[in-house]
């Protein structure tokens, strides 16, 4: 049985209307952009810089800027899942209409992104919003040359426990679809064709200031992707009763805390294998030879 993530449960209409506050955003979320920083920090192991390299979901990943830091000289080219995300990274690409700049990058649908043609595909904070996670591994093989970088990062099952329990404790429905273990992210690598997946993982301690602050920044995060949660609109008592919620897990600083496990991960496209016959010719000339060859003295049994 080939290995596979757990059943994906992010709802396509939920992140439709995520990815649609995302092209509305000034930029990408402040959380985005940090791992992206704490990510680009393990591109000074890569000994082989890539000439070019996709950022799959650049706009709300935040991290091009971090990359091109660190290689300067590779070509950046932006994909994006919708029309309006690619729009966010066009003007986000060009420079001061007074200084003459246009965008240093091409930016691209998932679906016109060549085969094969790709040193490094880059992925901050992707897969954890993606409907079908397999798929989405497979076309970054598809996209990356032979020997090709994939870097990436996702969020790991131990994110906002905090406050699933505080869901679980009022009888609601996950606040979010599940995120897959890392280990299991490893073996649906492999399984697309990687080859050597490292991953490894963090965990970021973060603390809000009142019930109010904290819902407003996970909201660009990605709010409620999970197919489970209640079809209707929530009500303002029911987002009272949250607010009281969170309040009560305050600490004795008045702080709400919550946890983010980060995954990070990196594997090579391998060359392809070279294909096994399933069945061998042997003539009767080989087979007679190699019996008058055993009968000879010294020849075998």
């Amino acid at each position: 049985m080939h290995p596979s993530l757990p059943p994906n449960a992010v709802d396509a209409a939920a992140l439709r209307r995520l990815r649609s506050r995302q092209a509305q955003a000034v930029a990408a979320p402040w959380l985005h952009q940090e791992v992206a920083r704490r990510m680009a920090e393990r591109l000074q192991v890569i000994r082989q810089v890539p000439h070019n390299w996709l950022d799959w979901g650049g706009f709300a990943g935040g991290g091009r800027a971090a990359v091109q830091t660190t290689w300067p000289a590779s070509r950046c080219t932006v994909v994006e899942a919708t029309p309006a995300l690619a729009e966010r990274s066009r003007q986000a690409l060009r420079g001061p209409w007074w200084t003459g700049h246009r965008a240093q990058a091409q930016v691209l649908d998932e679906v016109s992104v060549p085969a094969g043609g790709a040193g490094m595909v880059w992925a901050n904070m992707a897969l954890h919003t993606s409907a079908d996670p397999p798929a989405l591994l497979s076309r970054w093989h598809h996209a990356l040359a032979v020997d090709g970088l994939l870097m990436f990062s996702t969020f790991g099952p131990d994110t906002l426990a905090e406050l699933r329990a505080l869901y679980a404790e009022q009888g609601w429905p996950a606040p979010h679809p599940p995120f897959t273990d890392m280990h299991d992210i490893g073996d649906q690598l492999v399984h697309s064709g990687f080859a050597d997946p490292v991953m490894d993982q963090e965990i970021l301690h973060l603390n809000w200031s009142s019930p109010e602050a904290l819902l407003a920044e996970l909201r660009p995060l990605g709010a409620n992707l999970g197919s489970a949660r209640p079809a209707g609109l929530r009500t303002p008592r029911w987002r009272q009763c949250l607010v009281d919620a969170l309040s009560k897990r305050a600490d004795t600083r008045g702080r709400i805390p919550l946890r983010f496990e980060i995954i990070y991960g990196h594997a090579y496209r391998a060359a392809p294998r070279a294909a096994r016959s399933e069945t061998s010719v042997v003539t009767l000339d080989s087979v007679r030879a190699s019996l008058r060859q055993r009968r000879q003295p010294g020849g075998g049994a």
